[in-house]
Formats: C-alpha cells, structure tokens, sequence
C-alpha cells in the first residue's frame, strides 16, 4: 500500500511539550509512520499506510486539543530537508528509529484547551487550492474567552469564595480549598491521565496533581489551591505571548487579498483569490494589493513592495515586469498574469519556509533536550528522598518533610529550559522573515552566529547583474548624443547584455534612434550598417583598431577605461574614429556600506568570482575587499574548503544556483535575489531583496538570538536553583515552587519575544 499523506490543524498547542505529547500518541496508532507536528504553525501532518484517522483525531482530543482535518500540503518548500526526531525529557518514551525535526524541545507543560473535544474531518471541508492558512487566523475575542482563559477565571474566583467562606467558617477551610483546588485540578489530572495512557507519563500535569493531592493530604489546602492557580496563570500568559510570537507570520498571510479582479471573455468578475489558476488574467486597481505572484502584461506604473521586501521606494513596473502578491499597486491599473499557484505564491512560500525552519533544531536546542532527559528523573528522585530520608534516617517530621518534596516535585519538569532556546529561535526567524530574511532553522541561525568570513560572488551579488554605460568619450566632430544615438541604432533589437546596456542609456536620454540600412554583423568582431548616409562600425577596440587604428591619445582613453574593469565598444564613421561607450556591471548602491558593515562586525570579506581579473580587481578596488577571479565552480568550493581547514567558519553568498558547490560546502550558504528565486529552496537563508546590508543585519540577529538562548538558561536553572535551595531550607514552599516552572517559562518566552520588536538591528 502506498504511503498516504493527511494534515490537520491542532488548536491550543503552544510550546514543544503539546508538539512532544500529540507526537507520541499518534505514533501509537497502527499503521502510521511518521508525524511531523508544527508548533509553531498549528499543524500536524501524518504519514501512514491506512491508519484509522478517526483513531488518530481521538488521540489528539483525549489529551485536550482541538483537532481540524485540512487538504493535503503543497510539496515541501525546503529541499533537502532531512527529518529526524528527538523526544525529549518527559515523553516517558525513546523513539530513537523516527526522527524528524519538528520539535524545538520537550516540557510537559500541557497549553490544551481545558476540555477535549472530539471532530469529524467532515466537518470542515478542505481548502481550495491545498495550503490551509486558516490556523494563522487570530482567536477570536480576547483571552478570557478561551477555554483556559475560562477555566483560570473560574479557578480565581473559586480561589476568592473558599477564602470568603474560611475567613467566616475557620472549621471549614479545608474543605473549601481543597473545593477550589478540585475547579483547577480536575481538568489537569484528566489530562494528565490521558497523557500518561498515550505514553508521557512523567508530564507537568501528573507532577501538578501529585503534588497538590499530597498537599491536601498534609492540610496544606490553602496552599494547594494557590499553586493550582498559579499553574494556571502561567499557562494562560505562557499561551498569549505564543500567539503573539506567531502574529509576525499571521500578518504575512493577511497580506494576500481574498479576492482577485478575474478577466474572462472580455468581463470583469470577482473571484476568491485562492480559485485562481496559473495563467489567470487579473486587473488590478490603483492602491490595491496585487492578488498573485505574476507578470504585467498592459499598464504601467509603480508597486509598493514593502510588505514583502521591505524596499521603502516603490519600483517601477512595466509590461514583462514581474509582481509579487500582497504588494499594493499605485497609481495606475495594470493588467496581470498569474504565474503561480495561490498555495505557492512568494508569501506562502515564506511562511511555509519560516514555519518549516522554525521546526530545525540547532546544536545547543539539542543538547538541552539531552540534559532534560537526565534533569528531569534526577529531580523526580530527589524529591522522593527529599520527602522520605529525613523522617526514615533523621527522625524528621514528615509533614514537614513531604512538603518539601512535593514542592521540590513542581520545580522537577524542565519547562523553562527546554522552551528557552526554541522559543528565541522562533522568534529571532520571524523578525529576520519581516525583514526579508530567511534563516531556515535554529542551527542555520548557530551556525550564522559563529561566521569568521564571507565569501561573497560578484555578478548579481556585490554587482546589478547587468552592464550600464558608464563612460562615453567623443572625438572630433562628435558629441556623446550623438555617438550614443548611432550605437543605439546599430543595436537595435539586439539581446546581446552590451547592446542592452547602449540602448538603456539611449532610452533613459530620450533619444530617438534613426533606422539602419545594410545591416551587418562581424563575426565575433562587432556590427555594422549604414545610419543618415554614414557608413558605421560599432566593434572591439581590436577590431578597429585592424580597420582604422588609433591614435596614441585614443588608445590610452580606451586603455583607461579597460583599467577600470569596464567592457569598450568603439564607434567608426566613415573610417573615423567617432567614440568610445564604456560599460561595465556596476556595484549595488549600497555595496560598499554593506561591505562596511560586515568588517564592523569583525567579519573578513572576499570576492569569489569567475569574471576576469582586470574587471575583478577593479571591482574590489571600489569596494575595498580581497579577490579571487578567474574561478571555476569547483574552484570556489576548493577556496571555501582552504577556509575551513584553516579553522575559520565561512558563510558563501550567491545566487545559489552557479555557486552550488561552494554554497554546499559553506558552513552557510546565503542566496541573493528576489521572492521567487529558486534560491529559496536551495541555500540554507536567503536575503528576498538582494541588499548586500542586510547581510551583517542576519549575522547580528543570529549573534542576538544566541546571547538571548543564552540569558533565558541562565534565568531557567537560576531561579530553579535559587528555589531548589529555598525550599531544603524551609524558607519557600509550594506556591513560589511553581513560580520556578510557569514564572520561568513566561520570563524566558517574554525574554525571547524582544527579538521581535528589532528585526536584524543591534
């Protein structure tokens, strides 16, 4: 039987825990073979060869989430995308034969909803065009309308009545917090159940019951009912920062219309945007957004492509030019064709990226969840000796000392550690993706954050991609018009990238091009034709050179010009040298502040490139970085490789398509260009709209996203450590226990959302 594919969007799943629980029940289901479950997405797609589905959505519900079958996804955005998979510490169970990398890391805080809820596939019929964002919507109302948001309110409240009633009935205080404790603790200890049946047995809520049980036990229900209360306070914050840490992503999807303006037969219609199919002819109105990646086919004016690139200025756009969907046209109506897919247009498929790396664990995620696993049982252990060496061994009172093990038991779960890296990951990946940067996983964002050199190409990269004049030198009885103007029409209608350069230049001066008579071309020499009753050559300065020759003077203008880098087309009329028009593919505009930025943060820079030396060098001069020129595609791998065996860390920056062996062998490889460059699926990050800037913006938001993973373990095991000997000391109990888990985990994830309000910027 082949191998089916389903997916579907889990509701109320905000940390690695939810991802780590739903991952091992529905591994327990017969017939399914792999499970991928996205946290930060919301969904869950399940590989299988006939698995009851029905089995499958029960599982999910039992353990408090709400479970909503979706159309089958697109193909994977990441190619090469290796999964492999690591439980981590509270899973109760090692699944060492399925790996995949779609979760950050495991603590058994459950962020369900409060009640299960069971749902039939049929309920909620599949999307269009396959690529669901439904589960970016946001929630509606506020966060006291959500199931946990009730259940902490009724908790708080249950919490206040039993202190009422204590306060006028002393006898009863027992019964009425261990009452308000049960409001909490019910919908807690079910979870924990269903749980501990689907293989996580060691969770946060089992070790919440046990411990708020004991307490009533040892008439500590005050207390019991304030740690319930507690749990659930962090849970709620816990679960609002994850919705806002996702609401980057949720405002890219808003950014697409729902409808489009379809032309069909001469008519004009409205149609939901997600209907349309490649080939479509849209119209789109001045100052709406553009509903589809495409091309222009009438009209002419500017878009607005900050949304996607973040490119203030609007650019110019023509027929033949492409657009990108939710940019937002300006002052004329333009006519387009779609050219992709709506479930694959540039802001799906950055969404798709970002919440595809945000599953890609880097190194130091993985060594937490390694530690966790340890961490936890050895916390577990001490807890039970905690509570029962002292009165076994030391005569000790075991009220006292049960105390003290039950709260060491809520500090038990590493919550707070294993959320802290993967909560900074996601939200370092999401502020570079409103940026236009795409980092594609946590040990990518490593990785960049230890880059020693980049190796950069030049064509396309550090340069336009495409010849310009630069220079146009005028001999006697000729001005720089007008030599331009008779080049222009010799290469009329040419595709040669020089030819183009000549007529750019002649199209932005306004010149009017005569016709050409006898036109001719040279064999590799240049071409030829007869312009207003003069007989022109437009060459090689070799060619005419061998027709007319040169003067001392002329020879050193074009020598000058060739020193430069730049390419020389000479003109003769009528056997007279007429000019020179210097070309050369220039700089991107902010190359050289780019460059800048890149050695300010410590960084060594080089030109890889297989252009000439000459033109290379002259480059380089300008922008004051090293070169190596004249390079083969295999010798821009073996330059990276000398890098590494040198110690150093070598980030390669291309186009990810010529450059593939040096972007394979760079520690990073970073692609330059726009939306819809295959580069995307290639390179480890890309950079959307080419600015060379925006490098060292990458490399300081990886540094920043690590010394943050950084701050947020210290601030885990500190205060876990703090309370830990607070506790053996008889100064906290068990309400500032709990503080060590659920306030830990909100400080760490709160640490980690800062990330979001900077982007790249120190």
């Amino acid at each position: 039987m082949s191998t089916l594919k389903s997916r579907y969007r889990i509701e109320g799943m905000d940390c690695a825990s939810c991802a780590a629980k739903i991952d091992t029940a529905v591994r327990r289901v017969a017939g399914v073979e792999e499970v991928a479950v996205s946290v930060t997405a919301g969904i869950m797609t399940v590989d299988h060869e006939g698995a009851d589905l029905a089995l499958v959505e029960k599982r999910v519900s039992s353990l408090g989430y709400r479970i909503v079958a979706l159309a089958a996804a697109p193909a994977p955005a990441l190619a090469g995308h290796a999964p492999h998979h690591e439980h981590g510490p509270c899973s109760g169970h090692d699944h060492d034969d399925h790996h995949h990398a779609h979760e950050h890391a495991h603590h058994d805080h459950d962020h369900a909803h409060g009640d299960a809820h069971e749902h039939s596939p049929a309920a909620t019929p599949p999307t269009a065009q396959g690529h669901d964002h439904a589960h970016m919507e946001p929630m509606e109302g506020g966060w006291w309308r959500t199931a946990k948001g009730r259940l902490t309110i009724g908790c708080g409240a249950a919490l206040v009545l039993a202190y009422g009633v204590g306060h006028l009935f002393p006898g009863l205080d027992l019964w009425v917090f261990t009452a308000a404790m049960l409001v909490g603790l019910v919908p807690i200890a079910r979870r924990a159940i269903m749980a501990a049946l689907n293989g996580t047995p060691f969770s946060i809520e089992m070790l919440m019951t046990i411990a708020a049980i004991g307490a009533v036990f040892i008439g500590a229900g005050e207390e019991a009912a304030m740690v319930v209360f507690l749990f659930l306070v962090g849970e709620l914050l816990e679960g609002v920062a994850a919705g806002r840490a996702r609401s980057s992503i949720r405002a890219l999807t808003a950014l697409v219309p729902k409808t489009a303006r379809l032309i069909e037969n001469g008519q004009t219609r409205e149609v939901p945007a997600e209907s349309l199919a490649v080939g479509a002819t849209l119209l789109v109105r001045p100052g709406e957004r553009i509903p589809a990646d495409g091309e222009v086919l009438e009209g002419a004016g500017s878009v607005n492509e900050a949304p996607v690139t973040g490119e203030s200025v609007p650019v110019a756009k023509q027929a033949g030019d492409p657009v990108f969907a939710g940019t937002v046209n300006g002052e004329a109506a333009l006519t387009i064709r779609s050219t992709t897919a709506p479930s694959d247009n540039t802001i799906a498929r950055v969404v798709r990226l970002v919440e595809e790396a945000q599953e890609s664990k880097a190194p130091t995620e993985r060594f937490i969840d390694r530690f966790s696993r340890w961490y936890t049982p050895f916390v577990v252990v001490l807890a039970a000796l905690v509570a029962t060496v002292p009165p076994l061994a030391f005569g000790g009172a075991w009220d006292e000392w049960v105390y003290k093990g039950l709260a060491i038991l809520l500090i038990g779960c590493p919550c707070a550690l294993v959320i802290s890296t993967p909560a900074a990951i996601a939200a370092a990946l999401a502020a570079g993706a409103k940026r236009g940067l795409l980092i594609k996983g946590g040990a990518v964002l490593e990785n960049l954050r230890g880059v020693d050199v980049v190796a950069l190409d030049k064509t396309g990269t550090l340069t336009e991609g495409k010849p310009v004049v630069t220079d146009i030198i005028a001999f006697d009885g000729f001005d720089a018009a007008g030599v331009l103007r008779l080049a222009g029409a010799l290469e009329a209608g040419s595709t040669h990238p020089l030819a183009a350069a000549i007529l750019g230049e002649a199209a932005t001066r306004g010149l009017a091009l005569p016709a050409v008579q006898q036109a001719g071309v040279a064999g590799g020499e240049g071409v030829s034709g007869a312009v207003e009753g003069r007989a022109l050559f437009l060459g090689s300065a070799k060619a005419v050179q061998a027709r007319a020759g040169l003067s001392p003077a002329q020879q050193a203008a074009i020598d000058a010009a060739t020193g430069e880098g730049k390419s020389v087309s000479v003109l003769l009329a009528d056997g007279v040298l007429a000019g020179v028009i210097a070309m050369r593919d220039e700089p991107r505009a902010d190359a050289a502040a780019g460059l800048r930025a890149l050695g300010t943060l410590g960084l060594r820079t080089i030109m890889l490139t297989g252009d000439n030396p000459r033109t290379a060098e002259a480059i380089g001069r300008d922008l004051g970085i090293e070169v190596r020129a004249g390079l083969m595609p295999a010798d821009k791998q073996r330059i990276v490789s000398e890098l590494q065996a040198q110690g150093l860390k070598v980030a390669k920056v291309g186009d990810g398509i010529n450059d593939a062996p040096a972007l394979a062998a760079a520690n990073v490889g970073i692609a330059m260009g726009g939306g819809t460059d295959v580069a995307l699926e290639t390179a480890d990050a890309a950079i959307l709209h080419g600015r060379i800037g925006d490098l060292a913006a990458m490399v300081n938001l990886a540094r920043r996203a690590m010394a943050n993973i950084h701050q947020n373990i210290a601030i885990a095991l500190g205060l876990k450590a703090v309370f830990l000997v607070t506790t053996l000391l008889g100064i906290t109990g068990l309400w500032p226990a709990i503080l060590a888990d659920t306030g830990a985990t909100v400080l760490v994830t709160m640490n980690a959302l800062r990330l979001l309000g900077s982007g790249g910027k120190a």
